[in-house]
């Protein structure tokens, strides 16, 4: 547990519905009688908004696969200092759109920079605000960017330098964030993300809930 309060972090490819369903998780914590800090990565930060610009910007060369996974952690780690761990500390819940999980999976396992070495940046970088509950949104790429495009285009801009990427990419972040959970089913839980909207904000609540039932008194 990370002192008093819960730290939970929605993860997924290009187009899930992660945004959506954070906003839908939020409001049932706070139902519940939970104060609720919503964040995500990157970008919640002031100087994590730079950092976003630098690394999901369509134009220009764009960053190296190792300076892109070093531009995520310094998002990281001003994240977990000036948010998350204050917030933890205060017994709030914390819920994060993406965090360890997809440098692990886009750069880790995607890029071919090595889950296993992320990893240890992670644990350098987080310390002990590391998630209790991680819920991934499953999808077939296809759909995802599907989706992701019909955003974008509603809001009158192009797809972003990682949803640019070409199809197999997205295929391997969603093999990777199914072999995160594999590899860790106690913390990452898949919910279906192909179903109603309404319907995948159930069984996140019914992961939550039920995870909350078991670890808190």
């Amino acid at each position: 547990m990370n002192s008093s309060g819960i730290f939970i972090t929605l993860e997924g490819g290009e187009g899930v519905g992660k945004s959506t369903q954070m906003r839908m998780l939020v409001r049932r914590l706070e139902g519940s009688g939970w104060k609720v800090e919503a964040t995500r990565e990157p970008g919640a930060t002031p100087l994590g908004k730079r950092i976003s610009e630098l690394v999901r910007s369509a134009t220009g060369a764009g960053p190296v696969d190792k300076a892109e996974l070093m531009l995520y952690l310094a998002d990281r780690a001003q994240h977990v200092e000036r948010v998350i761990a204050p917030a933890l500390a205060k017994g709030i819940a914390v819920v994060c759109d993406r965090f360890i999980d997809s440098s692990e999976v886009y750069q880790g396992r995607a890029r071919g920079l090595g889950s296993g070495e992320v990893r240890r940046l992670n644990e350098w970088v987080c310390g002990k605000a590391w998630p209790d509950l991680t819920v991934v949104l499953d999808l077939a790429p296809e759909i995802g960017l599907q989706r992701a495009l019909e955003r974008q285009d509603s809001l009158g801009l192009g797809l972003d330098r990682l949803e640019s990427e070409a199809m197999e990419f997205h295929r391997q972040v969603r093999r990777g964030f199914l072999a995160q959970a594999e590899a860790e089913p106690e913390r990452i839980k898949v919910v279906d993300a192909g179903l109603p909207r309404d319907q995948v904000a159930e069984n996140i609540w019914a992961q939550v809930n039920g995870w909350l039932k078991e670890r808190l008194p």
